[in-house]
């Protein structure tokens, strides 16, 4: 085979597995829900509104120490 036609065929195949690739590579692009176009389909998920209690919680002095330690060392202090 000449060496011509070793590169068209080369060539053919390559933008035949780009063009392949290009075509899996589509997807859709994100959107936005809009409240009249969700409720024509089936209603927009709403999260539970639930208070969560979280204990009250003391903090150490040891764990103070570090803290104040760790915002002088961010401002450069030494």
């Amino acid at each position: 085979m000449k060496l011509e036609i070793a590169r068209g065929l080369f060539l053919g195949l390559a933008l035949s597995v780009t063009a392949i690739a290009a075509a899996a590579w589509q997807e859709p692009g994100p959107l936005v829900l809009e409240a009249h176009a969700c409720s024509a389909v089936e209603p927009c998920p709403v999260a539970p509104l639930r208070k969560q209690v979280q204990p009250e919680s003391k903090p150490d002095a040891n764990l103070l120490v570090l803290m104040f330690g760790l915002s002088g060392a961010m401002k450069g202090e030494h």
